[in-house]
């Protein structure tokens, strides 16, 4: 190793990168592995120090509650880090074999914490002597520079079906499923869950094809983090479920996305919100249920833009309310868009109409050109395949200038004018079906 290689590992880190480029691509790796080894060391070292000051607190460590607290609040460390340290350092002393690893740098403190966390819970009918040797085999998945998290999970997974016990494990436990879903004061919803791996499998399986990177048809890369396009596909899943699925019935129908609203409001919303509001009945203030917006039964309001979004492809009933708003009379529900007008829309569109799009039909909603609400018919020239993304540019798309219009023509296709912030001219574009099979 150089000198100025010897200067990068040991020394600071001030004014480093300015002295990289004298380094070559071989010292550079060199440096790097370098560097992780001293970490791993100086982590070993950390453990062993406040492991030995934990059993020997004064002072300064008692009156901070512990030793984990004192290390956090005299360092950059947060409590609960500082804690997992000590925590690792009392857990290592009964197991000498996964101490020295760890101590000569051939165990990572996330992998020395999982080792010992299965010695000191090992599955129930392991026999004790069997212990050092399960020991052996966790610490050869968690040595060397292909040690992976997900490789001594495995090997702890497989011990503990090797000693299965009558106890279920954890993981096949279902009755420690979980899933938990609450919606905000801002109107949206957190959901959390706990499963065993049997309903996760299915889930990952589910979601695998539907959270794929999606390059644009230019070839850009997909730009969504790993968490939108779950959530993305998540939702696309639901949406699947819903319009395909034998799901039984829920109050005497399938159950779906219900949204209730006005019909004067779906109409001519923009009027209507620009209209005073309405007094309650009693006059005492505002009657919530005349403002300009859609209801529905779980989540409470929804803005009219997006409940004319979900209205373009939908189960229409109408219920006639007197002006109390008591029902009167309900109609039967019908299909705005019925099965052979979509099977119609899938020959002539096949997938999502827009420009550059490539969207596969069983992604895409059908979409009234002109709304239906506004008289719109649902008819084949008022209609057009859009996919989620598209659709919802054409009804509302937070921070977009300007307005995509659609228009069918002479060849009975549809074709999208762009706004003028994208094509000052507003050349028509034909639907993107030329290419499509």
């Amino acid at each position: 190793m150089s000198v100025l290689l010897s200067d990068v590992v040991s020394g600071s880190a001030v004014g480093l990168r300015g002295r990289l480029w004298r380094l070559s691509a071989a010292e550079l790796r060199t440096a790097a592995i370098e560097a992780s080894a001293e970490i791993l060391r100086l982590e070993a070292v950390r453990v062993a120090v406040v492991d030995e000051l934990s059993m020997r607190p004064d002072d300064q460590v008692i009156a901070s509650r512990g030793v984990g607290c004192w290390l956090a609040a005299n360092t950059m460390l947060q409590v609960q880090d500082g804690k997992k340290i000590a925590a690792l350092g009392a857990a290592l002393r009964p197991f000498p074999a996964v101490t020295a690893r760890f101590d000569v740098g051939d165990c990572s403190f996330d992998h020395a914490v999982l080792i010992v966390a299965f010695c000191e819970s090992p599955p129930k009918g392991m026999p004790d002597e069997a212990l050092p040797r399960c020991i052996d085999l966790l610490l050869a998945a968690a040595s060397g520079v292909e040690a992976t998290t997900t490789k001594v999970r495995n090997v702890i997974a497989t011990l503990e079906r090797i000693f299965e016990s009558d106890e279920i494990p954890p993981a096949e436990d279902i009755d420690r499923n979980e899933l938990r879903i609450a919606s905000t004061l801002n109107g949206r919803v957190v959901v959390r869950g706990d499963f065993d791996a049997l309903t996760g499998e299915m889930l990952l399986s589910a979601l695998s094809n539907l959270t794929m990177p999606t390059p644009a048809p230019d070839g850009t890369p997909d730009s969504r983090s790993a968490a939108k396009r779950t959530a993305d596909g998540f939702t696309e899943l639901i949406r699947r479920y819903l319009d395909c699925a034998k799901t039984g019935t829920d109050g005497g129908q399938r159950p779906h996305v219900n949204v209730h609203i006005n019909v004067r409001d779906l109409a001519e919303h923009r009027d209507c919100a620009a209209a005073p509001l309405p007094a309650a009945p009693d006059g005492g203030g505002v009657a919530v249920s005349d403002l300009d917006v859609g209801h529905m039964p779980w989540l409470g309001p929804l803005s009219v833009s997006q409940t004319r979004l979900l209205g373009c492809d939908c189960f229409l009933s109408t219920v006639l309310l007197d002006g109390h708003g008591a029902p009167l009379d309900a109609r039967p529900g019908k299909r705005l868009v019925t099965a052979e007008q979509r099977v119609a829309l899938i020959a002539r569109d096949k997938g999502c109409a827009f420009p550059g799009c490539t969207c596969v039909p069983a992604w895409t909603d059908a979409h009234h050109i002109r709304h239906w609400a506004n008289g719109g018919p649902t008819v084949m020239n008022n209609l057009v395949l859009l996919c989620r993304s598209h659709h919802r540019l054409m009804h509302r798309k937070s921070g977009f200038v300007g307005k995509w219009v659609i228009r069918i023509g002479v060849d009975n296709k549809p074709w999208f004018i762009p706004p003028p912030s994208i094509d000052p001219q507003q050349h028509p574009r034909p639907a993107n079906t030329t290419f499509k099979t």
